[in-house]
């Protein structure tokens, strides 16, 4: 299997016309370059300007009429890691993102999820990229996936997750 890394990941925002949509599936995302705002976080002293390249991303696309979505699928209690996102997510929608979460024990019983029950992202019903971690958490890279029985299941996945979330402004932890 071959990986791309989250920038290569990253340039796929360029080459999408309508919609991309992520599924997050874990309650804690280990993200090197994050570690230190997240412990900043914890203290209080968080700014979220981290996120800055990120948000400037996602105005590009959604500013173009693209959209962008995501459903965090969440174990309740949350752990700090989801605590910290559900605080940040304002500037995702800021930026553009339509954010929807869905308490992990709300998720119907005999959903079996594809790609082994990664991430992914879904750009424009036809490609994938699937997220891979290591077993501490970090992010190993993401593999591209167009195969039409793979993602056909992913968009079968996503309208039943995005139909059952609770939109972030309505949320309530």
């Amino acid at each position: 299997m071959e990986l791309i890394s989250s920038a290569e990941r990253n340039l796929l925002f360029e080459r999408f016309a309508h919609d991309a949509f992520h599924l997050e599936l874990r309650d804690d995302y280990s993200v090197p370059n994050e570690e230190g705002v997240y412990r900043d976080w914890l203290s209080g002293t968080a700014d979220g300007s981290f996120m800055a390249p990120w948000a400037q991303l996602m105005k590009r696309v959604t500013g173009s009429g693209m959209t962008v979505r995501r459903v965090r699928v969440v174990t309740e209690p949350h752990t700090p890691h989801i605590q910290w996102e559900h605080a940040t997510t304002h500037v995702n929608e800021a930026a553009g993102e339509s954010i929807r979460w869905l308490p992990r024990q709300k998720m119907p019983e005999e959903l079996v999820l594809p790609v082994k029950g990664n991430d992914w992202w879904l750009f424009d019903d036809k490609l994938l990229a699937v997220g891979y971690f290591d077993g501490s958490g970090r992010v190993l890279g993401s593999e591209v996936v167009e195969t039409p029985a793979i993602v056909g299941e992913c968009i079968r996945v996503r309208d039943l997750l995005w139909g059952m979330a609770i939109p972030h402004s309505e949320y309530t932890r």
